[in-house]
């Protein structure tokens, strides 16, 4: 049902040797019985999904998903619907398997969309997805052409919804690993392509997740940041005092230039704007799968444009840079096996 050890044999002998030899660890910590009371549940629910003849998948569609090889009966569909059910809230996606829409409070095909087009070529490439819940983006840059995608998220009903997706979609370029960017090996300088969309303004030190970041790339390789942004100069920089649009756990939010100058002291080459919008209440909004408060309820009801708490409304930004030194291609087939 939950199986990384084919990913583990592929990697053993690898640049992610390293990681290889203490994954097995990480994953029983990542997905433990003990200190998540909620997981056994949410396993029963991926052990009762329904199998169903796939005939088609899509990576490539704002709807990631499946088609079956022939319809569903109305039971059939009515179990794979309450099943999914199970393992709410949904976030990312949306995604559609075999006519049921999962309807995620998220559009990330929205972000997809506006970061997709400052993306390197993805064609042979190994990427790296931080924080990214149940995978949407991952699943959308194996549709673009990466041979591998490894997304990390510590939360672990996401992994779950993960392997929901993963019994239909069968992707074996495509893996959610139970871990946060901590886990990394230091200087592990694998990977083709970094992403890290949402997470920055989570982290105490902004600039050492960044430097987390440029220390996974391969040499020129590219890094591509999304986060929460103000309006303002260089040096500008919100600190919220205590929450930020009823989030504990906001940090920092940098004005753009600020950000780029970070970005600019570490060593990163060439970092640059590709995208800057306020967040709407089409993209982030409450659905019957993700049921809870959503952006909506978290904006000045007398004023969109702040929080409740009186901060700027949510502005994101995608900021796009390499790592120093000469990318040499991809270092694996698109079989996924190292060379």
């Amino acid at each position: 049902m939950i199986d990384y050890q084919p990913l583990i044999a592929r990697w053993r002998g690898s640049p992610l040797g390293s990681w290889a030899a203490r994954l097995d660890a990480q994953i029983e910590q990542g997905l433990s019985r003990r200190r998540y009371g909620d997981l056994p549940r949410w396993l029963e629910a991926l052990a009762a999904l329904p199998d169903i003849d796939v005939a088609e998948r899509y990576l490539d569609r704002a709807r990631v998903g499946a088609e079956a090889r022939a319809p569903l009966t109305d039971d059939t569909r009515s179990v794979l619907r309450n099943t999914l059910q199970q393992l709410h809230p949904w976030r990312k996606g949306p995604f559609e398997l075999f006519g049921v829409h999962i309807d995620t409070e998220w559009r990330s095909d929205w972000k997809w969309d506006r970061l997709a087009p400052h993306l390197k070529a993805l064609d042979g490439r190994r990427v790296l997805d931080v924080g990214c819940g149940s995978g949407y983006h991952c699943w959308r840059m194996a549709g673009a052409g990466a041979t591998e995608v490894i997304g990390i998220d510590p939360t672990p009903l996401f992994v779950v919804q993960y392997w929901a997706l993963q019994k239909y979609l069968q992707h074996p370029g495509v893996w959610v690993l139970p871990l946060g960017i901590q886990h990394v090996p230091p200087r592990l300088a694998a990977f083709d392509t970094v992403l890290s969309m949402g997470v920055l303004y989570h982290r105490r030190s902004p600039v050492d997740h960044l430097q987390e970041l440029k220390d996974c790339l391969r040499p020129g390789g590219q890094l591509l940041l999304e986060t929460l942004v103000i309006e303002g100069g260089p040096g500008a920089t919100l600190v919220p005092e205590g929450r930020y649009a009823r989030m504990g756990n906001v940090w920092f939010l940098p004005s753009v230039d600020t950000l780029l100058g970070w970005m600019r002291k570490l060593g990163l080459v060439e970092p640059r704007l590709a995208d800057v919008s306020v967040t709407s209440t089409d993209e982030q909004r409450s659905t019957p799968w993700m049921r809870f408060h959503s952006l909506a309820d978290f904006l000045d009801p007398k004023d969109p444009g702040l929080t409740l708490e009186g901060h700027p409304a949510p502005r994101r930004a995608v900021i796009t840079a390499s790592a120093p030194g000469t990318w040499q291609g991809p270092q694996i087939h698109h079989r996924g096996m190292t060379r």
